[in-house]
């Protein structure tokens, strides 16, 4: 009678450089799972050991030369299971990206990662080397044929084919792969694909964690060899994943596999969300967040994710009115923080604005008011928010949105000011839409109902609405949206049923704020397509696009 192979999959945060603590980690996970779950195989994400992305570090030699020392320690203590650990192996002068399989007090084989991503947010071709001659990797593992792929590896046919050809039943996939909204949906598409061709089982684990402005949900699956795709495992939460796999009908029985309640678009968007600004803070030593609260949506949902991912106690809203800052803002402001229980400073800007005016008044006098004396204000705010950070500890959370980066409808050294941006990668209708979402969710208003249904405004002069200077957001994201994430020309957008005139002062405000954006903080990719390490276009430019 034959039996089943128990596998276990390490959903955890393997935080980048930290390869001593990420090593300890490992080994007490290694033991955990032999000991406590009783498995046969471990398989840890890719890269765990030093996390992913390390970027430049990787052009250390004191860097690889841990990692290779940590490698060794892990695997004398990898006794009684097979695990499967990502690091990345120098050899003379190439680095491998690899997955080290680990036994009985030693390395018996090493997989290299065949396909090497150099788009979008990737840059592996910058940092590994790919055999001249890709070696596939198929272990025994009681009595199993297992074989190891690594991300990147799955998305192409031949990888998994060539393991298949092997007389494997069942493959592990090691993963770092970020979040983006939708992603999960073409995993699964992939997975089926995948199981398709082949016939193999495969078993699928992602990284976990927020890095830099990247953030990996930690999404666990589990394909049958028959095509039969389980849940998705519930994403942003470290847990073990646990399943039973029968060799003989190639499927999985889930032991340990909690799975989402809602899975939907803005529940996960939320937990990204979270989780990015989570992590950044506290990987980076903050343990309490600044930001202005004006009153508007965007500051509004910046304080209710900060809320989320720290705590009311460690989260300080920073009123900052203006001689143009209607009551109903200062209101509205007061109502949300005394709602989820932030303390509230009030720094009126009145005082700092006029003395800037009246040292400015020699050298601007006979020349009016303009956007100068409105940019003003903002910096006014920007001074005292560092002021308050730098004082007391902690960082400051800039509130604007992609919409407003895009168009640089934003003003720099002002409400720009802060080390990290929540909203960065959403546009202004999906701000509104996830305010609703997460007053919904049954624990009280989060965010005022107000503040979601008044008029956005920057109130920088009298009367002021962000529909003076931009189009309508709808108009606004749809354009953005169709240019960016669908990279469509203006021709295309315009024969799409937008105004020209609209199209081509939306275009050229894209193009002339590219300044603005490089110097912004960076903030959780959410979308295809990011500003910052996404999109990468030069600040100096004289191409200009020629519309037919």
């Amino acid at each position: 009678m034959h039996r089943t192979l128990r596998i276990a999959l390490a959903q955890f945060d393997f935080p980048v450089g930290a390869v001593a603590a990420n090593a300890a980690r490992i080994a007490q996970l290694i033991a955990h799972a032999r000991e406590t779950l009783h498995a046969d195989v471990v398989l840890f994400p890719e890269l765990a050991l030093c996390g992913y992305p390390p970027e430049d570090l990787l052009l250390r030699p004191a860097f690889l030369a841990e990692c290779a020392q940590a490698i060794e320690a892990i695997a004398r203590q990898a006794q009684g299971i097979v695990a499967l650990v990502g690091w990345p192996e120098a050899s003379g002068a190439v680095v491998y990206n690899a997955v080290s399989v680990l036994r009985d007090g030693r390395i018996e084989t090493t997989y290299r990662k065949h396909e090497l991503p150099n788009q979008a947010v990737f840059d592996e071709q910058r940092y590994f080397a790919r055999e001249p001659e890709p070696r596939s990797c198929v272990i025994d593992v009681a009595g199993c044929r297992v074989g190891i792929l690594i991300c990147e590896d799955l998305w192409f046919p031949e990888p998994l084919a060539a393991v298949a050809a092997q007389d494997t039943q069942l493959v592990l996939v090691a993963n770092a792969s970020p979040f983006e909204r939708d992603k999960a949906a073409r995993r699964q598409a992939l997975l089926q694909q995948r199981v398709k061709e082949t016939g193999l089982a495969i078993a699928y684990l992602n990284a976990m964690g927020g890095q830099d402005e990247l953030v990996f949900d930690g999404g666990a699956w589990l394909a049958d060899g028959t095509g039969h795709v389980h849940p998705m495992a519930r994403t942003f939460v470290e847990q073990w994943r646990v399943a039973d796999f029968d060799p003989a009908t190639r499927g999985f029985t889930p032991l340990q596999w909690e799975t989402d309640t809602d899975a939907g678009e803005h529940a996960q968007l939320w937990r990204a969300l979270v989780c990015g600004s989570r992590d950044y803070l506290r990987k980076n030593g903050f343990r309490e967040a600044w930001l202005g609260l004006s009153g508007g949506v965007d500051s509004a949902l910046v304080l209710a994710i900060a809320v989320d991912a720290l705590g009311a106690e460690n989260v300080h809203a920073v009123r900052l009115p203006s001689r143009y800052t209607a009551d109903l803002s200062n209101d509205l402001a007061a109502a949300q923080a005394a709602a989820l229980g932030v303390h509230l400073h009030t720094l009126p800007i009145e005082a700092p604005f006029k003395a800037f005016l009246d040292t400015l008044a020699p050298s601007f006098a006979g020349r009016d008011a303009d956007i100068t004396e409105e940019n003003l204000q903002s910096r006014c705010r920007g001074v005292l928010m560092m002021a308050m950070s730098n004082k007391f500890g902690g960082l400051v959370l800039t509130t604007g949105n992609k919409s407003e980066l895009a168009v640089g409808y934003g003003t720099i050294y002002g409400d720009t000011c802060g080390g990290y941006a929540p909203l960065k990668d959403l546009y202004k209708t999906e701000v509104f839409a996830l305010c609703r979402w997460r007053n919904a969710q049954g624990d009280g208003e989060r965010i005022p109902a107000a503040v979601i249904e008044r008029p956005p405004s920057a109130e920088l002069r009298e009367n002021q609405r962000d529909e003076d200077s931009l189009p309508p957001y709808p108009i606004l994201d749809a354009i953005l949206h169709r240019h960016l994430e669908q990279a469509q020309s203006a021709a295309e957008i315009i024969a799409a049923g937008f105004a020209a005139e609209t199209v081509q002062r939306v275009l050229h405000l894209v193009r002339i704020s590219e300044w603005k954006r490089r110097q912004y903080a960076p903030g959780p990719k959410v979308s295809t397509l990011a500003f910052g390490r996404d999109r990468r276009y030069p600040i100096t430019s004289a191409w200009r696009e020629v519309i037919g």
